[in-house]
C-alpha cells in the first residue's frame, strides 16, 4: 500500500481490496501497514470499493448488516452492528451453486431478509417505524468471503472489506412481516443433512427490525438512507459455516420456508 494523503491511501486500499477479490488472492490486514486506520476512514474505503464495482458495471441493490449478534459484538469490542453494500453481482439465483472458482474461502450463514417498500431515513428510526417501510420478508443464505488470510481482521479491516461480502440467495417464500413474530422465527441450519446450528430471529439485535433501524440511523450519520426496493440482509443468525466442494447448505425456517445452496 502506498503512502500519501489520507485520500490517496483510501484510493489505494480500495483498489487493492478490489483486486484481491477479483483475483481470489487473500492478503494481510490493512492495519498491518496502516495501524492508525479508524472506523470512519474504513467506511470511506468501503464506499470507494463500491464505486469501483459500479464503475465496472455492477449496481447497488441494498445493504447488509454484520456483527448483529451480541456475542460477535463482544468478541470485536463493539456495541452496534456494522453496515456494508450489496450489489447485483452478489445475487445468486435459486438453484445456482456457490461459484467457488470465484471465491477464496467461502462461509455460509442464514439470514432474515427484508425488501423495502419505502425509503427509510434516519435519524430517530425505531424498530416499529422501520417495519412500516418493509414490503416483504424472505429466508436467505449469505456467502461471506474475507479477503484477509484466515479471516483474520480487526473491525476497521472488515468494514473496509465491505463486511466480507460475496454472494447471497433468497428463498422462494415471500411473507408479510406483519404476519410473523420475527424474533421467534426459528431456523435450523444443515450441511449435507446434518444439523450444524439453530437460532431464532432474536439472535439478530433482539429482533431483525432493530437491526434495520440501526442500519437506517447509522447510514444517516453519513448522509445516506435505505432506498425503496433495496434488499436488506439483517445479519447472520448463527455463526458462519465453512463449506467445501460438493456440499449442500440448507436453512429451514419455521414460517419462511427453506433456502438452500450447493457448493460447485
Amino acid at each position: 500500500m502506498s503512502t500519501g494523503t489520507t485520500q490517496e491511501r483510501i484510493e489505494a486500499v480500495a483498489k487493492e481490496l478490489l483486486h484481491a477479490e477479483e483475483t481470489r488472492t487473500d492478503r494481510h490486514p490493512v492495519t498491518d501497514e496502516w495501524p492508525g486506520l479508524d472506523l470512519a476512514t474504513a467506511y470511506r474505503i468501503q464506499d470507494r470499493l463500491l464505486a469501483g464495482k459500479v464503475a465496472r458495471g455492477d449496481q447497488l441493490v441494498g445493504v447488509k448488516l454484520g456483527l448483529t449478534s451480541r456475542a460477535k459484538q463482544q468478541r470485536m469490542g463493539i456495541d452496534s452492528p456494522l453496515t456494508a453494500w450489496l450489489t447485483a453481482g452478489m445475487v445468486l439465483d435459486s438453484g445456482v451453486p456457490i461459484p467457488t472458482d470465484q471465491l477464496i474461502h467461502p462461509r455460509v450463514e442464514p439470514e432474515i431478509v427484508f425488501i423495502l417498500g419505502e425509503r427509510l431515513s434516519g435519524p430517530g428510526v425505531t424498530a416499529e417505524s422501520a417495519m412500516d417501510a418493509v414490503r416483504s420478508v424472505y429466508a436467505g443464505l449469505e456467502v461471506i468471503d474475507s479477503r484477509f488470510v484466515d479471516f483474520r481482521f480487526t473491525l476497521p479491516n472488515v468494514v473496509a472489506d465491505n463486511a466480507s461480502s460475496a454472494r447471497f440467495v433468497l428463498g422462494g417464500v415471500e411473507r408479510d412481516p406483519r404476519d410473523l413474530d420475527l424474533a421467534l422465527e426459528a431456523c435450523v441450519l444443515q450441511v449435507d443433512d446434518a444439523v450444524v446450528d439453530t437460532a431464532t430471529g432474536a439472535a439478530v439485535q433482539g429482533h431483525p427490525a432493530q437491526a434495520l433501524a440501526v442500519a437506517a440511523n447509522t447510514l444517516a450519520e453519513r448522509g445516506l438512507a435505505l432506498e425503496a426496493g433495496w434488499t436488506i440482509l439483517t445479519g447472520g443468525m448463527t455463526d458462519a459455516v465453512t463449506v467445501h466442494t460438493g456440499q449442500r447448505v440448507v436453512a429451514e425456517f419455521a414460517h419462511l420456508g427453506k433456502v438452500s445452496v450447493a457448493v460447485a
